[in-house]
């Protein structure tokens, strides 16, 4: 994905608009947006890593999810550097790092929650926990999304550099290609980023959580109808956080490809709005962790009881917050703890 780099390709046609934004609620927006998943997707990982072999096949891909959260939470301190100054400081190779680990993590997150929603599938529709018993299959699908995820950065890393803007005489981080390439190597990466890193992944999820919904309509068991509500509260904030802003891209990349007429009021509209649907993108990374604290009562559960492993906590106190038990007995054992 692009950061929110201004358009110097445009730059000369149209008047600079916004060159006055207050950059301030921006950077307020990622330093928050850092510290909340920096800390809530640590306790996702120090959760899931207490479980030993309790973990299910969706706690791994959770876990793998809280990491690429987490990694992505920390290439926003260096945006927020980026919009508060207005220029990069940071370097050639530090452009490139930043840059692919934001785009392998996007993809990642995208990735994980589509396996997700398959083994869910799979563990309710077809009735099977083929995966969750084979271990070392979900090891090895993690390992393919991750290297999936680092592939489809590398054009990124590899075009993206710090060079000398000729308009604002500051260096910026963006694509150094010539004028003649620009358009096309922007349009490519567009349409990979629109189909493999959205509306794919989100068709999949769509077709397996709604056969997984229409299956547990029609039964009586009430903890998975329960879990389920957890990994589809993870789905809807994918969408909501991640549908703005593929929105505004897609008709970012009809104008460029001129199927919409582009003109300067437009071009300031989409830049201003770039600004706002980027901070809600950006801001998925925190939200997860919040959705297992307030919904998933198993994840709380098991939160108080590793803190009490580790001798954190008292067990009066586990004692007191704890509601129900960790782990249930019959068909539900199955189930994701982390759910």
């Amino acid at each position: 994905m692009e950061t929110a780099t201004p358009d110097y390709d445009l730059v000369t046609i149209c008047p600079d608009s916004m060159q006055y934004m207050n950059s301030t609620v921006l950077v307020v927006v990622y330093v928050i947006v850092f510290c909340l998943s920096l800390t809530g997707n640590t306790v996702v990982i120090f959760v899931v890593r207490c479980m030993e072999n309790s973990r299910t096949s969706t706690d791994v891909y959770l876990m793998h999810l809280a990491i690429a959260d987490l990694f992505f939470a920390l290439t926003l301190p260096f945006w927020a550097a980026y919009h508060h100054a207005s220029h990069w400081m940071f370097g050639t190779f530090m452009c490139k790092l930043i840059s692919g680990l934001e785009e392998a993590t996007f993809y990642c997150c995208v990735f994980l929650l589509a396996c997700i929603s398959v083994d869910r599938y799979l563990a309710i529709v077809k009735a099977t926990q083929f995966l969750t018993q084979k271990r070392h299959l979900v090891g090895i699908v993690c390992a393919v999304v991750w290297l999936c995820a680092f592939l489809l950065s590398l054009p990124v890393m590899v075009n993206r550099e710090a060079f000398m803007s000729g308009y604002t005489e500051e260096y910026v981080c963006h694509d150094n290609l010539t004028a003649e390439t620009m358009d096309s190597w922007r349009m490519g990466l567009r349409i990979l980023h629109h189909t493999l890193g959205f509306f794919l992944p989100l068709a999949i999820m769509m077709f397996c959580y709604g056969f997984t919904m229409c299956t547990l309509c029609r039964t009586r068991n009430s903890q998975k109808q329960k879990a389920m509500r957890v990994i589809l509260c993870v789905v809807l904030a994918f969408i909501i956080c991640w549908l703005p802003n593929n929105i505004l891209e897609f008709i970012d990349t009809l104008m460029r490809g001129g199927q919409v007429m582009e003109t300067c009021e437009l071009r300031d509209s989409i830049d201003l709005a770039s600004h706002v649907t980027q901070a809600m993108a950006f801001a998925h990374c925190a939200i997860n962790p919040i959705l297992y604290a307030f919904i998933g009562k198993k994840f709380r559960n098991q939160l108080l009881m590793s803190l009490f492993k580790k001798g954190l906590l008292g067990r009066d106190t586990m004692s007191k917050y704890r509601v129900g038990s960790v782990y249930s007995s019959g068909s539900t054992r199955q189930m994701s703890v982390t759910l």
